[in-house]
């Protein structure tokens, strides 16, 4: 096999095989005379379990230069949402349709009901399948995790595929991967949960990959391969589109050294200090008005960070946290570099964003088993430690950061990954794209947006069509809304009604009102959030009617979206 060296990639993974990167081997192109692509590009970048501040240009303290300047340079939207979740916000990011539409309600298990197939159904086209009949050349890299997981039914023979043990063949039906839903090319991995040093399920197109080199990391292999597929797709005056689906920094907690070591003291102050430090910053500046995002009580503050007997797991989990981000800004800072090189920087819209609010598992509980190993290749055991004795980051410990964390990732909003508050499906995004983009540098949007509203957007950019039928099937049509308006500096009002549904989790949303209910209780509670954006006093007693109303309303969308909660163990 031949080796492949990849420009501005770090030693640890130097040297991989083509069959990893798609097929080609990478070369130097020459930027003095790059081809001018007559559409603009299109990268989205979508970060997995990042918390809404995590991000230096959204009030966060960790390093991300590189998704700053897209930031500074761009657009930051304050009313943009995902769906609170891995699988079902990616099915409706592809799709511009509710995921529930899209057939990804819960997870990837394959239920009977049309909502709940958990995998993209025949009634749904893909951003990549749309944009190819505009022309453009289509790639993806990292977590697909939108296809019906196959799962051995003996348990030892389940940990024996997940521990590179035993192969069991195609991770998901093999028409159900990315290469067969649009893209040309593909590297990454099919199901949600990896091992960052010695991934799962990771595939080059349909092939399995089945080795990995000494000193892979997944977030610089996600990166290295975007890099390539930039340089190779620059050759053509053919535009492009490349879904980056990054996999940090969801757990488990693992980083390089180097990165983890930048934040060595950084979360020694704890939970309140940092949260209050975020708060603070994204007032000044101009992010949230104080007056109307209130600074909302801490989630478990009876337990203060002084009387805290795992002050130093606490610190080290969220610095490993903040580790795998800035791993990933150094990434994203190396496809910038490649689309400056080869002419294409100013002709490229970028969107970055995140899949829903930070995560508040406790990934120890779970143990082995599904989509975790319990040991590594060469044999060392995998730990699960609940009792906080061993600090986080290397390949050989499964943790992640908890509650407490969570909520301050989120800040300043309540809640977290799988809720419907703010803090689960409001997700920061950055939109960059010098040339299209006339909006101030730097400005902020209001504009309601949704993830589903990327397909009306690339249509509108690309002069794609989004069909009524596809291959014989007739196509659900879009629910999005175009992000164009907002491009302009346009006063867009997006979306005058939202709804969302996840294991229980509900919400809709009409102008400033929101009505949501938990996982955990079904109760209804009501906001105005034109002066209550963090969810900390409901008026539900208060306005009666408008509860019944947007009760009504979301049973109404619930029926025509084919929403049928149902009970479920979560995964």
């Amino acid at each position: 096999m031949k080796k492949v060296l990849f420009v501005g990639s770090l030693p640890v993974i130097a040297v991989l095989t083509t069959l990893m990167f798609g097929g080609f081997e990478q070369k130097q192109v020459d930027s003095s005379s790059p081809k001018a692509t007559r559409k603009p590009n299109i990268i989205v970048i979508m970060a997995d379990d990042m918390g809404f501040s995590d991000l230096g240009c959204y009030g966060g303290e960790i390093h991300t230069p590189n998704i700053d300047f897209l930031a500074n340079n761009g657009i930051r939207y304050t009313q943009f949402y995902n769906t609170s979740r891995c699988c079902p916000t990616r099915a409706a990011l592809l799709t511009g349709l509710y995921n529930q539409q899209a057939g990804i309600g819960k997870m990837t298990d394959a239920e009977d009901e049309p909502g709940y197939r958990g995998h993209l159904t025949e009634n749904t086209v893909t951003l990549a399948e749309v944009l190819k009949t505009a022309g453009y050349q289509t790639a993806m890299t990292g977590k697909w995790h939108v296809s019906n997981t196959r799962v051995q039914k003996n348990p030892q023979e389940q940990l024996d595929w997940l521990n590179h043990k035993k192969d069991y063949g195609d991770f998901a039906p093999l028409e159900q991967y990315p290469t067969n839903r649009g893209f040309d090319k593909y590297f990454g991995n099919i199901w949600g949960v990896v091992d960052f040093f010695d991934p799962f399920s990771l595939v080059s197109g349909t092939k399995p990959i089945k080795n990995v080199p000494k000193n892979y990391y997944h977030t610089d292999a996600i990166s290295d391969t975007t890099v390539g597929y930039i340089k190779s797709f620059a050759k053509s005056s053919a535009p492009f589109f490349i879904y980056v689906a990054e996999t940090a920094p969801h757990w488990p907690l693992m980083a390089l050294p180097e990165d983890i070591a930048k934040y060595k003291d950084t979360y020694k102050s704890g939970w309140d200090a940092i949260r209050k430090a975020r708060y603070d910053k994204m007032s000044k500046m101009g992010l949230i008005d104080p007056t109307r995002t209130k600074f909302s009580k801490r989630w478990q503050d009876d337990l203060s960070w002084e009387n805290n007997p795992d002050k130093e797991w606490d610190a080290r989990a969220m610095a490993v946290h903040a580790a795998m981000i800035d791993r990933m800004d150094q990434g994203i800072g190396r496809m910038i570099k490649a689309l400056r090189e080869t002419g294409q920087l100013d002709n490229t819209l970028i969107l970055f964003l995140s899949d829903n609010g930070a995560s508040p598992e406790n990934c120890a509980a779970y143990g082995p088993g599904f989509d975790r190993p319990n040991e590594t290749r060469d044999g060392r055991p995998i730990v699960y430690d609940l009792k906080k004795q061993i600090l986080p980051g290397a390949q050989t410990s499964y943790a992640s950061i908890g509650q407490r964390w969570a909520n301050v990732a989120n800040t300043p909003y309540q809640f977290w990954k799988a809720e419907s508050y703010e803090g689960g499906v409001h997700t920061p995004l950055v939109a960059f794209w010098p040339n299209g983009i006339t909006a101030k540098k730097g400005s902020y949007s209001a504009q309601v947006g949704h993830v589903m509203d990327f397909m009306s957007t690339f249509v509108d950019m690309s002069g794609a069509t989004y069909p009524k039928e596809f291959k014989g099937h007739a196509i659900t049509p879009t629910t999005g809304i175009s992000l164009m308006p907002s491009f302009q500096g346009k006063a867009a009002a997006g979306h005058e009604t939202l709804f969302n549904e996840h294991f229980g989790a509900r919400y809709a949303r009409s102008g400033n009102w929101k009505l949501v209910s938990s996982s955990r209780d079904s109760t209804w509670h009501l906001f105005n959030l034109a002066t209550d954006k963090s969810e900390t006093h409901d008026v539900a007693a208060q306005f009666p009617d408008k509860v019944r109303q947007l009760e009504s309303q979301w049973h109404q969308w619930a029926n025509t979206h084919q929403v049928f909660p149902k009970p479920g163990k979560k995964k």
